[in-house]
């Protein structure tokens, strides 16, 4: 049986690039690279993100939950690499580590995740997901977890959820030509380096295509995008767009939070408003696009600029 790159979440922010990319990667690499084939996992088969990553050479899409594979599992399906987007509930590190076990014992060989935020992922991180990137990367670093390659990417806030509410007020203003309040999960003046979800995947892609993956065996990757943006600079975005003024700005609201809080009566209400503290250390300066790993720039440097990506949001 072909060697299997398994890609979890296929369908997802990240993982349409990243099989996407692994197709090409794999169709134009040379004849050095061992044949491999991508084993793209989805939620339903019908959906149209997976009937496309259907069509590309080397894919074989399936439906499967990834929170139920086991071992035995990864071993009938030959799985050699994978790569795992994990979900930020509550239970992700019970679910994720979970993965991590069968990965070990089913002898895959290496392992890109995602994770968030790099400036986040430490143990008193007051929101609680990114506790739970710390305590999955610890894990993993741990001696028992020796034989399991991996690496662990730390990207920035995605650019499409940064800037949603600045495409929606764009669409609301060119359908009614009326303006509501452009709430924005930015401060005033801090410059982020937010990231195109799509470069992520690239970058896992080569990755996983590395013929010796030791040279990123435990590595840490903080991802950005090419350059920064401040509120300020967002708003002028969506002015220059629509010709006319906004009149409400609503720096730094988190009013997006209480929402999912509402969303998930089943959760801690006290954990999951916890996310409004995420975004506290952009707005301290601690995420600009220069804290990029040098690694990142030398494999598949991003290149998604936030104007860039405002626009083809609002061709969707």
């Amino acid at each position: 049986m072909v060697p299997t790159i398994l890609v979890v979440g296929a369908t997802g922010n990240t993982g349409r690039s990243v099989v996407a990319s692994l197709s090409r990667l794999l169709k134009t690499s040379d004849e050095s690279l061992p044949s491999r084939q991508i084993l793209a996992l989805t939620r339903s088969l019908n959906g149209a993100a997976a009937q496309r990553l259907a069509q590309l050479p080397s894919v074989q899409v399936v439906e499967q939950n990834w929170v139920e594979i086991t071992a035995d599992w990864l071993r009938q399906h030959n799985v050699v690499r994978a790569f795992i987007a994990p979900h930020n509930q509550p239970n992700q590190f019970a679910e994720e580590s979970t993965f991590h076990l069968a990965a070990l014992d089913a002898g895959v060989e290496y392992v890109v995740r995602i994770s968030t935020t790099a400036a986040n992922v430490r143990p008193d991180c007051p929101a609680y997901y990114a506790r739970s990137h710390w305590a999955i990367e610890a894990l993993l670093s741990s001696p028992e977890f020796q034989r399991l390659h991996w690496t662990s990417l730390q990207p920035n806030v995605f650019t499409t959820f940064y800037l949603a509410p600045a495409a929606e007020l764009v669409k609301q203003y060119r359908s009614t030509g009326k303006l509501g309040p452009l709430r924005l999960m930015a401060s005033e003046d801090a410059p982020v380096g937010i990231i195109d979800a799509d470069d992520v995947g690239v970058l896992a892609a080569h990755l996983l295509v590395e013929q010796d993956t030791s040279a990123h065996n435990r590595a840490k990757y903080v991802l950005n995008g090419p350059e920064d943006i401040t509120g300020r600079q967002i708003v002028k975005m969506v002015e220059d767009l629509i010709g006319t003024k906004v009149e409400d700005v609503r720096f730094k609201d988190g009013s997006f939070v209480e929402q999912m809080a509402a969303a998930a009566p089943q959760e801690s209400r006290n954990v999951i408003l916890s996310i409004r503290h995420a975004l506290e250390t952009a707005w301290d300066g601690k995420c600009k696009a220069e804290t990029t790993s040098k690694e990142v720039l030398e494999l598949a440097a991003p290149r998604g600029t936030p104007a860039e990506v405002l626009r083809m949001m609002l061709e969707l």
